[in-house]
């Protein structure tokens, strides 16, 4: 055995919270991108980093936010909001764009949040059948472990896993790499209780787990209403009853530590990697990723 080998034998494995979080993802808006100087400065130069499209914000902002992170070496994933998008030509200008302009790859499909369509398109399934994407190395879908009442208007589980079965379908007709990225949540138990029921389904998807980074306490409370996180807000409602806690930021490691304690449990489970929605800032979401081992590196689940 070689010096080098021997060395990389000793080598400790990673803690449970550090293999989680290699290959973490991050999600950015445009005029919040633009105030970041140097990404390079905040994340792992690979990191994917998710394209929030706005309504109101102009397609130019959103190519050039793209555009900008593959310059600095970074993996730009825009969303593409079914309901947001007002035609089919809206759909094909901006697919040419970010291909074109921005060399982008991979995409985050999804039905968007309005409950009234901006045009004909109204789920992410009408996105993916238009033949755009069947090109592109890798396509998100969304998944909803606490529900989403925009999709099933009872909240009824059976339509989100039917939906989920017919993007796993079209990704496999395609050849194309799909993964699950969840809502944010703030306990692990109802998000891997529902990754079980998924692979159950036989819905084979690698799962990224949604979290929010660092915040205050107000802001959390405030997005989870917006988004309409479900049961583990909870753990929100009862950090909010504790006054020394409303001065400190709220930071996901307790769920976090979580989730990377039942993947070392079972590595070969559907839960793959975390993404962070940067609700207090990206830089806060960064130095939290960064001070728990946080680097950019391709999930197993995801590899070869």
């Amino acid at each position: 055995m070689s010096l080098l080998s021997f060395r990389r034998a000793l080598r400790p494995a990673p803690a449970p919270l550090e293999s989680l979080l290699s290959g973490y993802s991050l999600e950015v808006m445009p005029r919040t991108a633009a105030k970041v100087p140097s990404f390079r400065d905040l994340l792992p130069v690979g990191t994917r980093v998710y394209i929030a499209h706005i309504a109101g914000t102009e397609p130019a902002e959103m190519v050039a936010t793209a555009a900008r992170l593959r310059r600095e070496g970074f993996e730009p994933m825009p969303h593409f909001p079914a309901r947001v998008l007002p035609d089919r030509r809206t759909l094909d200008d901006l697919v040419a764009r970010y291909r074109g302009e921005a060399d982008v790859r991979q995409a985050l499909i999804l039905g968007g949040s309005p409950v009234k369509p901006a045009g004909g398109f109204h789920c992410a399934m009408q996105l993916l059948e238009t033949g755009h994407f069947d090109a592109f190395e890798r396509v998100h879908v969304a998944g909803h472990p606490e529900g989403n009442r925009d999709i099933a208007a009872k909240g009824g589980e059976a339509v989100l896993m039917q939906a989920l079965r017919r993007k796993a379908d079209w990704a496999a007709a395609t050849g194309t790499e799909m993964a699950i990225v969840t809502q944010f949540a703030f306990d692990a138990a109802p998000v891997l209780a529902w990754a079980a029921r998924v692979q159950a389904a036989g819905i084979g998807l690698p799962i990224h787990v949604g979290l929010a980074g660092p915040a205050k306490l107000q802001t959390l409370i405030k997005f989870a209403v917006a988004c309409g996180v479900g049961p583990s807000l909870k753990v929100l409602q009862r950090r909010a009853r504790d006054v020394t806690k409303l001065v400190t930021p709220f930071e996901p490691t307790e769920v976090a530590a979580a989730l990377a304690a039942h993947v070392t449990a079972d590595p070969g489970g559907p839960v793959a990697a975390v993404h962070l929605f940067p609700l207090g800032g990206i830089a806060a979401s960064a130095g939290w990723a960064r001070a728990h081992g946080g680097a950019a590196a391709v999930p197993a689940s995801e590899e070869g």
